[in-house]
């Protein structure tokens, strides 16, 4: 094993027990592994991360508080469905939230974090190309985490974070049937933006950019769809 390798064991070693099977469970939701709607038992999520089922309870308890997850009794947590009610919510709160965060990162953002936002976005080009639905859907991730970060604003991305958690279940599901083709990319001109300094353009690309992802999920529901029948 490397140095660096060690070094990561070791970080992972001293982050307590319940906080790793909270992010672990975090990340299947995030990311769309566990679907809008599918009943999942605690003794289920228990073989899923091989925790015991203190820190199992502990992280339903921090998802179910975040919205991530509903507690249906009989030792089952399911992801909630979106209604087409709460996806206007959500847009609002991701137009007004993250193109805030965009812009303050605009003004903060150094050379190397630039750099490294055209690397995550260069990797989602050919998530795309390839039709790598869960790899668009981490380096999409990837690269707002990191803009966001650069904004220094922690109290609106505490919120950014619960957010992305209501939606992006159902957003795996949407991209799951479309593909990757037709999915919204504004990152290029965030790029350009960032590397004028140009707050305001950068603001308005990341919210043509969420705006359109959003959409792409009320389209669905409003087509009559159920996400149900979408992941059958």
């Amino acid at each position: 094993m490397t140095q660096a390798g060690e070094q990561t064991k070791e970080s992972t070693a001293r982050v307590p027990v319940h906080q790793q099977v909270y992010a672990q469970l975090r990340e299947a939701v995030l990311f769309g592994e566990l679907a809008p709607g599918q009943a999942v038992t605690i003794q289920g999520l228990i073989e899923r991360t091989g925790a015991g089922m203190t820190p199992i309870r502990e992280a339903i308890r921090r998802l179910t508080s975040e919205g991530a997850l509903e507690f249906r009794g009989n030792r089952r947590v399911v992801v909630p469905l979106l209604t087409v009610d709460a996806i206007d919510d959500l847009i609002f709160l991701r137009e007004s939230v993250e193109t805030r965060l965009a812009e303050q990162a605009a003004t903060h953002i150094s050379a190397r974090q630039i750099a490294r936002l055209e690397q995550i976005d260069s990797r989602l080009d050919e998530a795309i190309t390839r039709g790598d639905v869960s790899a668009y859907l981490r380096r999409n991730y990837d690269f707002h985490a990191l803009l966001y970060e650069a904004a220094q604003a922690p109290i609106l991305l505490d919120v950014a974070n619960s957010v992305w958690l209501r939606f992006g279940p159902s957003m795996r599901v949407v991209c799951g049937r479309m593909g990757t083709q037709n999915l919204p990319d504004n990152h290029k001109t965030a790029l350009e933006a960032l590397h004028k300094k140009d707050a305001a353009a950068v603001g308005e690309a990341i919210r043509q950019d969420v705006t359109q992802g959003m959409e792409e999920i009320r389209d669905a529901l409003r087509e009559g769809t159920g996400f149900a029948e979408m992941i059958d």
